[in-house]
């Protein structure tokens, strides 16, 4: 059985729907990201499992328990926003604290406890500092030590690092992942950042206009995207219609669209030749762009432009305007 369960979820503002018939099953243990652009109701089906929104229609389950119209203090999540929400008054210490004070907690096993959790997120040396004095990923950190210490059965972390510097945020992005690991956490992240989802999670659940896209492991989603949004929004997809791939291929395919990575499309020598398993075509470099290690061509194919990315190894450039042969192996067609 499912540790957490949406069933036939509905939420309404007034006419506006933002969640459409959400069913999501989500295992215990598990880090799944709900990941999708602003407006497409990831936060909102964040809340409603908080309690902090009231569902129109539908269930939620926890453990077994439906907890559709329990009160939120009594459905045991942590929650870690965007912003810290920090006491600022009160030490690193006295915040963590805080959620136990609530529940009422001996004092000495709430220190122990308190100073266990800030040594796991490592602040045990930032314990008698006040949030003013720390940085933006110490205080994130401080604020993920107090969601956790608590032991909640559901940890919700709602673009807890989209405020944060890039450099910090992968760095953060890790270290959230080693402590859900550690404590076997069961924990639901909400991004719109795809590398972030990418990297956190153990299953994504890809939403557009209030409803699911598709839901698959990482790696799955992006070599397998189900639909024209999953391939534009997973990665950097070469998106042709029927009709373009008509046009550089001469195969005609019953589809809508055809997706293919720009990584797997191949330079090649004029003389090669893969035969019937691949589609070859001559096109002219339009543009080439570095991206860290990856250097990114846009070839032009018959007015159609494709993104070819190969790694930058110091070997021979194609030249802007110079023509090339590019290959495009049949089985890394996606047809949607």
């Amino acid at each position: 059985m499912a540790y957490i369960k949406f069933e036939n979820i509905v939420k309404n503002y007034g006419r506006n729907v933002v969640l459409k018939n959400i069913n999501l099953e989500i295992e215990k243990g598990q880090l799944v990201t709900l990941l999708g652009p602003s407006g497409c109701g990831k936060s909102t089906l964040l809340r409603c499992l908080a309690g902090l929104e009231e569902v129109t229609e539908g269930k939620i389950f926890l453990d077994g328990r439906d907890i559709t119209n329990v009160n939120p203090r009594e459905r045991d999540m942590g929650m870690v926003f965007q912003q810290y929400s920090l006491f600022p008054n009160m030490t690193v210490l006295e915040n963590v604290e805080f959620g136990m004070k609530l529940k009422k907690t001996d004092k000495k096993e709430m220190k122990e406890r308190a100073e266990d959790m800030l040594g796991i997120v490592g602040l045990k040396d930032k314990m008698y500092s006040y949030p003013a004095n720390l940085s933006g990923g110490q205080q994130q950190r401080a604020a993920l030590a107090r969601a956790i210490v608590t032991e909640p059965k559901v940890l919700l972390l709602d673009e807890p690092l989209s405020a944060i510097d890039a450099l910090l945020r992968k760095s953060l992005q890790a270290e959230i992942r080693r402590i859900q690991k550690k404590l076997n956490i069961t924990a639901i992240f909400v991004t719109h950042d795809q590398e972030e989802a990418m990297v956190m999670s153990d299953e994504i659940h890809l939403l557009y206009e209030g409803k699911i896209e598709q839901s698959a492991k990482p790696v799955e989603l992006y070599q397998n995207p189900a639909t024209s949004f999953a391939a534009s929004f997973i990665g950097n997809y070469n998106l042709l219609t029927k009709e373009q791939f008509h046009n550089i291929t001469g195969s005609r395919k019953d589809c809508e669209q055809v997706a293919i990575r720009p990584e797997m499309i191949l330079f090649a020598d004029h003389d090669t030749d893969m035969g019937e398993e691949a589609y070859e075509m001559t096109g002219i470099v339009e543009n080439r762009v570095p991206h860290g290690s990856i250097l990114r061509y846009t070839i032009n194919v018959k007015g159609q432009n494709l993104n070819v990315d190969v790694l930058f190894q110091g070997k021979e450039m194609y030249e802007t305007g110079k023509e090339c042969k590019i290959i495009i192996r049949k089985s890394d067609c996606i047809f949607l």
